[in-house]
């Protein structure tokens, strides 16, 4: 369209002068003429334009991204921040990646093909594929930095994913991945960024944490490093990165400017005043304030992470009483958490499995209102024996003791923690329960709580994977740490339906699987199951961004960069390809 406005222009120049050298008396008359013709054939033009023509993104623009925390490590490999993770992923690329569906599809995989027995998984590389140096992305590449990733001296925070995994190496484009035993969600691992191994294989192991690549890092993805802007103590300010061309479906977006900043208030601003265009990193309570600008768009995205309120019995007689758990969790109003805590960026849930999955059939109806449910969950406490005292508190005789109902609540220090949790004293109080909240920094929850398992009830939220795999935390054999059972959960039947979800081949198979094991979790109450979180991306409307699905963090925004695009123009479609 850029042409055709070209040759018009020149075409109207050309015109005007023959008719300024007319004579006089003629002029008017032409003039009048000429500007009919010209407005007759402008909307004659702007029909057909608008029928026959689509609007084609065109490469250029600049984005402007603000991430709080400089990053340490922009390597795959030993990424731990959310800026290591944003910057990574905007600069390496795995052997598969997330497409706008939400699916695992190969990225500089030409293809992987998998075993009959889920034990092989055969990759064929891309041959059009290059590092940001013009190296091309090799077997050897991949082998170095999955090996790397297994170094036990390296300590990569990655390094559990790949435990036993060997390797068969074919051709220079061409490696088998061997499993011990199978387990469907592996492939998940293959979305890690590659290392370029010309690069770092002749580093000593104990000097790859300080390498220079680290902050100043090249990789095979959407973009490559064009400038790191560091402040007088060598602290990075900003990377300059420009998209990287020796791929398939390069990035239409010409420039990425990712600045980082020490308060999300900083980010806020620039939003505000147009010196930044995106950020991840609006906190739930600021989410307001970058709505009141006309040119944002808040893209948002359940993550598989759930929240919850974990039971461990072996603590506590009271909670051994189904009864009590269920009049719990029954009581607890999720949508008011939600919108009390999460600001509306949360979906409720009613069992261990969040997002499309997580509408299970269970007691406990939204629709009901707050007296509805405090009676019924009352009702249910009575019909299973506790009693009011003298004192207005509830008894109940179990196993020749009488014991009173309250429960002591262990959680994070954290302000999110901290406000749930007064939500949630007030719920159990209302059916007559004595709640004690006890609150740690992370850290101290984690060494002195959670490992061994010191709890009667424990606010958590547990990080899962894109395939939903329960495994890790309600088998019976990860209910002591290193294990994630946290609730130390056991029933064989649900055992067994995790074991099969993870080793069967059919998709289908492995969510009924899940779907039965959820659904007979969730009816035995071993936790309040409160809700699943969502990611936000608030981005300037000026930038066309597909959807966002089936993220498993928020740096997988970055998996489809080559669909994002802010400059395009009006094309013809029998000039499209």
């Amino acid at each position: 369209m850029k042409f055709l406005r070209s040759v018009f222009s020149r075409l109207f120049d050309s015109l005007l002068r023959h008719i300024e050298l007319a004579p006089t008396s003629d002029r008017i008359i032409l003039r009048t003429l000429f500007f009919i013709i010209l407005f007759s054939g402008a909307v004659l033009v702007y029909n057909i334009n608008h029928e026959y023509s689509t609007e084609t993104p065109v490469r250029g623009g600049t984005l402007h991204e603000g991430i709080i925390g400089a990053p340490r490590f922009v390597n795959p490999v030993l990424a731990s921040t959310r800026a290591d993770h944003d910057m990574t992923a905007l600069l390496f690329s795995g052997l598969m990646k997330i497409n706008p569906n939400g699916e695992l599809v190969p990225n500089l995989a030409e293809s992987v093909t998998v075993s009959e027995d889920g034990l092989t998984y055969n990759v064929v590389l891309r041959k059009d594929i290059y590092f940001h140096d013009e190296t091309p992305v090799t077997v050897r590449d991949v082998l170095f930095t999955l090996r790397l990733i297994q170094n036990p001296d390296l300590k990569s925070p990655l390094r559990g994913n790949w435990t036993g995994v060997t390797f068969e190496e074919i051709s220079d484009s061409e490696l088998n991945i061997v499993l011990e035993e199978a387990y469907a969600p592996f492939i998940e691992n293959f979305t890690v960024g590659i290392l370029p191994a010309h690069l770092w294989s002749s580093l000593p192991i104990e000097q790859v944490p300080f390498s220079q690549l680290n902050t100043e890092p090249i990789g095979a993805g959407a973009f490559k490093l064009a400038e790191a802007r560091r402040d007088q103590s060598g602290v990075i300010q900003s990377y300059v990165l420009e998209a990287h061309q020796d791929i398939p479906n390069p990035s239409d977006i010409e420039t990425l400017e990712v600045v980082f900043f020490e308060t999300e208030a900083a980010i806020i601003q620039g939003l505000a005043d147009g010196t930044l265009d995106a950020s991840a990193y609006i906190s739930n309570e600021s989410l307001g304030l970058t709505l009141e600008h006309d040119n944002i768009t808040v893209i948002r995205e359940p993550l598989p992470r759930v929240f919850a309120v974990f039971f461990n019995q072996n603590k506590s007689v009271v909670l051994r009483d189904d009864a009590v758990r269920e009049a719990l969790s029954l009581v607890v109003d999720r949508e008011e958490i939600i919108q009390e805590t999460l600001f509306t960026q949360g979906v409720p849930i009613n069992g261990p499995i969040a997002g499309t999955l997580s509408a299970l059939e269970s007691s406990e109806d939204s629709n009901e209102s707050t007296d509805d449910r405090v009676a019924q969950a009352k009702q249910i406490l009575q019909d299973a024996g506790w009693l009011e005292n003298n004192q207005g508190r509830l008894e109940k005789e179990i196993d020749g003791n009488t014991e009173t109902l309250r429960i002591t609540l262990k959680t994070s220090n954290a302000p999110l923690f901290v406000s749930i949790s007064t939500l949630l004293k007030r719920y159990f109080e209302e059916i007559g329960v004595e709640v004690t909240i006890d609150q740690f920094e992370q850290s101290d929850l984690l060494q002195g709580v959670i490992r061994p398992r010191d709890f009667e009830a424990l606010l958590f939220g547990l990080d899962m994977n894109r395939s939903y795999d329960l495994y890790p935390f309600w088998h019976s054999s990860q209910k002591d740490d290193p294990g994630l059972n946290i609730a130390q959960y056991t029933n064989l039947t649900v055992d067994d339906l995790l074991e099969e979800s993870r080793v069967a081949t059919s998709s289908d198979a492995r969510t009924q699987y899940r779907i039965e094991a959820a659904t007979t979790i969730a009816n035995e109450h071993p936790a309040i199951f409160l809700f699943q979180p969502y990611t936000t991306y608030v981005v300037d409307k000026d930038f066309v961004i597909p959807s966002m699905i089936g993220l498993a963090k928020p740096s997988d925004r970055f998996s489809n960069m080559s669909e994002w695009y802010t400059d395009s123009d009006e094309l013809w479609n029998v000039f499209r390809q």
